[in-house]
């Protein structure tokens, strides 16, 4: 049998020859953490590499992913369909081993890390939907949600500020079930970080209320053993390990080095570590019996085996629970869910209620709540505000989890990269609340969740210059625009109940990608609608007004902007102008349509086009065309009143009404 070094030593040389045979990639973390990731894998990591997606494995993120030659290492050397071919290719086109982990590309990869500091806050998200689920779920005496989430960090994570956010709240809740290994090596790509991080980072995290272990030796494997048994053994707290290792370990000259961090070591140091590693095979080669002791397909079996037999009896008894189970972490919505979303939709249609966005959302959730117990919400500290919180809300807190809403605190960044962790985990849908002019702080997140093409919701009020009094500081001008450039991304803004209705509906519903919405602060008058008008709603954009007769001019407009553009039609109409109001509340779900439906909304050769949003303009000028013209805001806002600023902004009837006249001149 092998011995844990040579085990570990795989990992190093595998890691070493990928990244030079590609030429580039990050060698002294695979290397350095090598040890650790060896006790973990193939001691106490729960998983099934011939089932990479079983319910009730435990979760392995590795945050630091520029180390992801590591990660693919393990995932090769256990069992996983990640041939050695693949590693040779790492960083190569359409590669299964892509330069940093992603998501649904290599099988075994629990999310897409690199942007440091996420996937710990990823890790913490899987932690809180393990915990919600086996409240859930875990009924009758017997257990099927009752796994570890283990997370590997390094220096880099640490000093991201997101690290703080989601560690306080992981502290805070007590999420006893999350294990941390905190790779200190002392280096990071500019040196040795003691020029700028000095950081009593295990003070830090006791203050967090985590179970600090100090003082690891990283590269001591029994120290690494019995830190792992301490951490397993603290059921109230999380834990935090923090492994002094070296970067690189193994390469003679370079160990130790930030030279080893992001680039390859070069053939006469891989082959000086070779030798002193006492490694005497060729690039690529692993014995069999470094294979055979890596192996964790039989053992993996067995686990799963034992937890599909405890399913089976729990099945059996509590055959609801154990469907119910089924469905969430598939990510199926009820069957009858679009049924009774459709007519809740229409009953909004029927009220015609005049409200704020913000508030249809609130009404939306109180219509949909009750439909998905799957539904997880929360807030950066303004659920008041945002209105994510609804009736059948109940706190999730240190001492409860028979719950359903989170308040995040005002921790934007780490609240949606947490939300992701949680889709990523799957069982729950999460929603999360912000104003969107701070969407800022939580945009790469927002950016990985369209990546990783997962269902997160992101509800984000106050939505324009309707913020008043708050000022420029407060009301966003270019964060729609922004937010529609990242791809795979669905924006929603509604300008009234029912199509608040619609974009709930068709976000809840999606399976390949987040979506956010935006919502207004200020109240806004109901639509009236046809029959068709209610059905081209899913279609991102659709005819919402139109007098009888071939139009002469279209008004686009989003949101609160709708009512101001049907406002303008009517003052045309008395004037003897027909005039079409399309009203286009997700841009990107409209230009997935077939190219038919969309000259039927917007006729190539209705030339005289006015689009108005209370935003930047530039992303408009295509739908505009060259004879249209665009009103929104190029310039930060005011502080004042809302009503006084769409005032003072122009954006009122006789001015669209006026631009429009401008384009049939």
């Amino acid at each position: 049998m092998p011995s844990r070094r040579e085990l570990a030593n795989a990992i190093r040389f595998l890691s070493m020859d990928a990244v030079q045979k590609a030429k580039s990639g990050h060698p002294g973390a695979p290397m350095g953490m090598a040890d650790i990731a060896e006790v973990l894998w193939n001691d106490y990591l729960v998983h099934n590499p011939q089932d990479p997606l079983w319910p009730d494995r435990d979760r392995f993120v590795l945050s630091n992913g520029h180390g992801s030659m590591l990660l693919y290492s393990l995932l090769h050397l256990s069992g996983y369909d990640l041939s050695l071919e693949e590693i040779k290719n790492f960083r190569q086109l359409h590669s299964q081993t892509p330069g940093h982990p992603e998501y649904g590309v290599t099988p075994g990869v629990e999310t897409t890390t690199g942007p440091l500091g996420q996937g710990m806050a990823n890790a913490v998200g899987m932690a809180l939907a393990e915990k919600i689920l086996a409240q859930r779920f875990n009924q009758g005496g017997q257990t099927i949600v009752d796994h570890m989430t283990y997370v590997f960090l390094g220096d880099g994570c640490m000093m991201e500020g997101i690290s703080h956010e989601a560690g306080s709240l992981a502290g805070t809740l007590g999420l006893g079930k999350l294990i941390a290994f905190y790779d200190d090596n002392g280096i990071s790509i500019d040196g040795d970080v003691r020029g700028w991080f000095r950081d009593d980072t295990a003070g830090r995290f006791e203050a967090y209320g985590w179970q600090v272990i100090r003082n690891v030796d990283g590269h001591d494997s029994q120290a690494v053993d019995q830190a792992i048994q301490s951490a397993r053994q603290e059921a109230s707290r999380p834990s935090l390990i923090c492994c002094r290792t070296t970067i690189a370990w193994g390469a003679p000259s370079m160990a130790g080095s930030h030279q080893s961090h992001g680039a390859p070591l070069g053939p006469d140091e891989i082959q000086a570590a070779r030798q002193g590693l006492n490694w005497s095979h060729d690039p690529f080669v692993v014995p069999e019996e470094i294979y055979a002791g890596w192996n964790g397909v039989d053992k993996g079996q067995r686990k799963q085996q034992e937890w599909e037999e405890a399913f089976a009896r729990y099945e059996q008894d509590s055959p609801e629970l154990a469907a119910e189970f089924r469905r969430v972490m598939k990510g199926d919505v009820p069957q009858d869910f679009d049924r009774q979303a459709g007519e809740f939709i229409r009953s909004l249609a029927d009220q015609g209620q005049d409200m704020a966005t913000r508030k249809a959302s609130k009404e939306v959730l109180e219509g949909f709540g009750p439909l998905l117990p799957e539904l997880v919400g929360g807030s950066a500290d303004l659920s008041g505000s945002n209105k994510t919180i609804w009736s059948g809300s109940t706190v999730i807190d240190h001492d409860t989890w028979d719950g359903n809403y989170i308040h995040f605190g005002v921790r934007e960044f780490g609240m949606a990269a947490m939300a992701n962790g949680m889709a990523l985990h799957g069982g729950v849908i999460p929603y999360v609340g912000t104003f969107l002019v701070f969407s800022d702080y939580a945009r790469n997140a927002i950016r990985m969740a369209a990546l990783m093409s997962i269902r997160n919701i992101f509800v984000l009020t106050h939505d324009s210059i309707g913020v008043g009094e708050d000022g420029p500081t407060h009301q966003p001008i270019e964060h729609a625009a922004s937010l529609r450039l990242i791809p795979n991304l669905h924006l929603w803004r509604p300008c009234d109940t029912v199509e608040c209705g619609a974009a709930w509906k068709a976000a809840l519903e999606r399976h390949d990608g987040p979506s956010c919405l935006l919502l207004t602060r200020q109240s806004l008058k109901h639509q009236a609608r046809s029959e068709t008008a209610l059905t081209n709603m899913a279609k991102g954009g659709y005819v919402l007004k139109e007098e009888s007769g071939s139009p002469e001019g279209v008004i686009v407009a989003t949101g609160s902007e709708v009512e101001i553009a049907v406002q303008a039609a009517e003052m045309l109409e008395k004037q003897g102008r027909s005039i079409r109001v399309v009203s286009m509340p997700c841009v990107e779900i409209f230009e997935a349509q077939s190219q038919e439906y969309q000259n039927e909304v917007l006729p190539e050769d209705l030339a005289a086009r006015v689009v108005v949003e209370a935003g930047v303009t530039r992303a408009w000028h295509g739908i505009a065309g060259a004879k249209g013209k665009t009103l929104g805001i190029d310039r930060f806002g005011e502080s004042a009143p809302g009503k006084d600023l769409f005032d003072f902004f122009d954006f009122t009837p006789g001015s669209v009404a006026k631009a429009m006249l401008d384009c049939l001149e």
